[in-house]
């Protein structure tokens, strides 16, 4: 049993939940969230003890599986070391056995202690416990190749896959995963959604991948109101009961408040007068009749809109045999395609495939062969997946933005910051100290005072709230012009792509697909 009873957390006069009493059960899967800054991490740490709440106490299971975030904790030890250390009381046991067999001559103290360990290795089924984190980490991508190699050795987005993979390992009676689809390639997340349905344990995790939290959770645990509130069903199945029955309490506080006004009108009329029995009957009536309290809600709502300045011409980009590598080694190789005005291209691919390669190359105008031609009049706005060089320090958010056009005015910066929830004197908060959410809100902001017609977005999603994500997709849906989009956001190509491209490495190398269709199109092509 994972609960919790009486959780209180505040920081200075500000409370991120309160005498918060909920259960999270076996054989259910838990979406927690909330807007960024709402308390979700802050819950998980509780939750795995990392944290001690203010009030109230945790009930745990003996072992919890949890995504580390730590990416450089473990760089020292093979990856199927790092992913076995997920079981640490088999990993204890199984560096003490170890050292035993290491001394060669063994008293009898030792042999009674190897016995025990024994014990536990088979306990923990640990004769098999190289085979099971080699079978994870083919699934997330992790080829046998890299299995002997040091953590250290690894790329960041692989060493998010082995720890994820470590907080699976030997299948948990609970699992506390903080935002695992980050760094995931579209094929990783499926497999993910997949391991989870079938998952017997308890899930609790954190996400801003809509269509992950549908496809597998069975309750979303929602921080708002300053607690945290369970649904039942996937995230969208939330938006909805939330929304009915905040109106459902909103329309009976109105009804209640129309019938105290009645009263009170009553009581008015009649205080002094011979009626005393039937105003103190009143009074009563106006105290049962109080309305219903309502907290306020932290979710605060982005607004996304991206126009275009001027149109380009109808051929926007062409691609004849272009080939991009790094060392000698080809990336993209002979890719021939022509995007035409309006199109919006989803990028698809596992991870290592050549997508960030592919955009960053063709805004940047690298060629190492074949052609690259952009079309007349085209305007290219880009969000690259690691923005930070793109935010100069040294700035605040207003003057940073303010930087991009000059023309722009007071009114229209500051509106365009406010829209993406910069507001009051946050507009004015340095550029060094921006969060990564806060920094790509900043990033949207500008690409809405620019209005480029070409729109060039690198997992875009990567620090968005659901909110902001949700908004995101709403803006590129209507959006006039060319989009080439890379995200492992499901739901948001589903929403706006129009054409597909496919990279692949292939056993010759590189190798592209070019299908023109809707994303739930490609999925079902023959």
């Amino acid at each position: 049993m994972l609960a919790t009873q009486n959780v209180t957390m505040r920081y200075g006069g500000r409370t991120l939940f309160e005498d918060v009493t909920v259960s999270f059960n076996a054989g259910c899967r838990y979406g927690l969230t909330g807007p960024n800054g709402s308390g979700k991490s802050t819950f998980v740490k509780i939750l795995v003890g990392d944290l001690e709440p203010q009030t109230g106490h945790i009930q745990r299971p003996r072992r919890l599986g949890v995504l580390r975030q730590d990416q450089f904790a473990f760089d020292a030890f093979r990856v199927v070391d790092a992913v076995i250390m997920g079981n640490r009381r088999l990993w204890d046991a199984l560096v003490e056995r170890e050292v035993l067999y290491a001394k060669g001559e063994l008293t009898d103290d030792d042999g009674m202690r190897l016995g025990d360990l024994e014990g536990v290795v088979a306990e923990e089924d640990g004769y098999s416990a190289e085979a099971d984190a080699a079978a994870l980490l083919e699934g997330l991508d992790i080829p046998e190749s890299l299995h002997e190699r040091k953590m250290g050795e690894l790329q960041g987005g692989q060493k998010v896959r082995v720890l994820l993979a470590q907080a699976l390992f030997g299948r948990p009676p609970a699992l506390l995963l903080d935002e695992p689809t980050n760094h995931l390639d579209l094929e990783s997340i499926h497999w993910l959604e997949e391991f989870l349905t079938h998952y017997d344990g308890t899930v609790v995790v954190i996400s801003h991948d809509r269509h992950f939290l549908n496809q597998v959770c069975t309750h979303i645990a929602d921080i708002d109101y300053e607690t945290i509130i369970q649904y039942t069903g996937g995230y969208d199945d939330m938006v909805v009961q939330k929304t009915q029955v905040r109106s459902r309490v909103e329309a009976e506080n109105a009804q209640r408040e129309k019938k105290i006004a009645q009263l009170q009108d009553f009581i008015a009329r009649f205080a002094a007068g011979t009626r005393s029995t039937q105003v103190a009957s009143r009074k009563k009536e106006v105290e049962r009749l109080a309305p219903t309290l309502l907290a306020s809600s932290n979710i605060q709502r982005p607004f996304l809109r991206f126009d275009v300045k001027r149109p380009p011409g109808k051929q926007v980009l062409e691609l004849e045999g272009y080939c991009r590598g790094y060392d000698g080694l080809p990336v993209i190789r002979g890719l021939t395609a022509t995007v035409q005005r309006g199109e919006r291209i989803a990028i698809v691919g596992r991870n290592g495939a050549g997508k960030t390669t592919l955009v960053d190359s063709v805004v940047n105008n690298i060629v190492d062969k074949g052609t690259l031609r952009w079309g007349h009049e085209t305007q290219v706005g880009y969000f690259p997946q690691d923005y930070k060089h793109m935010i100069a320090p040294g700035h605040t958010a207003f003057d940073w933005l303010r930087l991009a056009d000059g023309q722009a005015g007071l009114e229209q910066v500051r509106g365009l910051l406010g829209q993406m929830l910069f507001r009051g004197d946050e507009a004015f908060k340095p550029t060094q100290a921006l969060s990564g959410g806060e920094s790509a809100r900043l990033l949207f902001c500008r690409l809405m005072l620019e209005k480029p017609n070409v729109l060039v977005l690198d997992e875009p999603t990567n620090h968005l709230d659901l909110e902001a994500v949700i908004a995101l997709g709403s803006a590129l849906e209507k959006y006039p012009g060319t989009l080439l989009l890379v995200t492992h956001d499901e739901d948001l190509i589903r929403t706006v792509a129009t054409r597909v491209w496919h990279l692949t490495a292939g056993p010759k190398g590189p190798e592209f697909q070019d299908y023109r269709g809707t994303y739930a199109e490609y999925l079902t092509r023959g």
